[in-house]
């Protein structure tokens, strides 16, 4: 497959940025139809961006998108669904990609993610790769490393929820719901190392391992589907409060 890596960046998180663009270097010696698009909402930001992009000689582009939402709405998710939303445009109007494999700029990954990612998703149209989240646990559905097939991304937009009670449904928990509704086939697992960075020096790490029996069943494509759908109704992020409290009663 050709691979189109899509990467969010805005200044305040590019705390690691480069060690994120030596590891795509990395991927793009190894994966050379690659290529990397930075997405980032600050105008001023593109030029600097588009410098240290050149100066590390790697293929691809930088592109700038402007945020659309709500008057009453805070949260900055609606920055990460916007930044989600034009590299999927960016890769169905400028590229002929076969895949887009969204990658975070606060991690680092196997080098061979693009390979293994190509891998996981034969005889599947998605594929996510969990990895550990900054505030608790690990999560096994977010967009960290998420890899969709061309023609699943013909059919959907990136999008999010905020409710006027500030309660807010992200962009990957309706990306899930969804892919269930239109019926792509979707994988989902602890499928390569990576590190996600807290800070400048401090990170956790994953490895490759098996889902086990209960996170397997909780995060069912169709159980997802309905506690998001349920969320939606009743303007609150159920599936994220399961987990707050998951983690909390296995640290009692």
């Amino acid at each position: 497959m050709n691979i189109l890596v899509g990467t969010l960046i805005y200044r305040r998180g590019a705390y690691v940025l480069d060690k994120f663009l030596a590891n795509q270097k990395q991927m793009q010696q190894l994966f050379p139809q690659s290529e990397l698009v930075l997405a980032t909402a600050e105008e001023d930001y593109t030029p600097e961006l588009e410098q240290i992009f050149s100066s590390q000689g790697l293929r691809g582009k930088v592109i700038h998108y402007r945020v659309t939402k709500p008057s009453y709405a805070r949260s900055n998710n609606w920055n990460v669904a916007g930044g989600r939303e034009a590299i999927r445009r960016y890769m169905l109007s400028q590229s002929k990609a076969e895949g887009l494999l969204f990658l975070d700029a606060d991690m680092t990954y196997d080098p061979a993610a693009i390979g293994i990612m190509e891998r996981e998703i034969q005889g599947y149209q998605v594929v996510f790769s969990g990895a550990p989240r900054k505030d608790f646990g690990t999560g096994l559905a977010g967009a960290g490393c998420l890899l969709i097939k061309r023609e699943i991304l013909e059919k959907l937009e990136f999008r999010c929820y905020e409710f006027k009670n500030g309660e807010v449904i992200y962009e990957d928990n309706v990306l899930e719901m969804d892919l269930f509704s239109i019926g792509a086939r979707v994988k989902k697992g602890f499928l390569l190392s990576l590190s996600h960075y807290l800070s400048m020096t401090e990170a956790r790490h994953l490895n490759p391992r098996k889902v086990g029996v209960l996170r397997s069943l909780v995060n069912n494509v169709f159980i997802r589907y309905c506690l998001i759908k349920f969320s939606v109704l009743i303007h609150h992020n159920v599936p994220e409060k399961l987990k707050r409290m998951n983690y909390k009663l296995a640290r009692i």
